[in-house]
């Protein structure tokens, strides 16, 4: 299949809400430390830039997730990576690619909650409300798109796109 390539979100605008999104974090976190969870593969590019806008004292770790069930239904969710930190009493912050339905990251936050952290809250890169199927917040983000499929800056297509410098939609020529 050949596809084009649709600028959505430049590089530049990247850089510029991410800046602002840590500021917005700090602010929220003063004088707390945070432990950063992100979820792979899609939100590795989006952590590395966030964390270095963060002021207040963080520790990173990572999760890489599957979820098992029809394809617009909440399944099973599985941890192929879990947490190396422990959550109980810690403020997390959870950073993901894209909230779309928001089966999987609904159903991550509950297990988060469930370790007894002191709170959890989520930050995506790309919150695409209008196609949410479970309510999940989305307590920060970085632009909300109501449509296309999208590639770059960590979002792929079959492993392709991901290092693409801005978000792109994907589209049949």
């Amino acid at each position: 299949m050949d596809a084009s390539l649709i600028p959505v979100v430049t590089a530049e605008m990247i850089a510029e809400r991410t800046a602002q999104l840590g500021r917005d974090i700090s602010a929220r976190y003063q004088g707390q430390q945070l432990l950063v969870v992100g979820v792979l593969k899609g939100a590795f590019m989006f952590l590395a830039d966030l964390v270095r806008h963060i002021t207040v004292p963080a520790h990173v770790d990572f999760v890489r997730l599957a979820s098992y069930g029809a394809t617009d239904s909440p399944g099973q969710l599985r941890f192929l990576q879990d947490l190396e930190e422990p959550c109980k009493g810690r403020h997390i912050l959870v950073v993901e690619d894209i909230v779309d339905t928001g089966h999987s990251m609904a159903m991550l936050l509950d297990a988060l909650s469930r370790r007894e952290a002191a709170s959890v809250s989520l930050c995506a890169l790309i919150d695409k409300a209008e196609r949410r199927k479970t309510h999940v917040e989305v307590d920060f983000y970085g632009f909300r798109l109501a449509k296309g499929f999208l590639v770059g800056y960590g979002l792929d297509f079959a492993e392709d796109y991901r290092c693409l410098p801005g978000v792109y939609e994907l589209s049949k020529p």
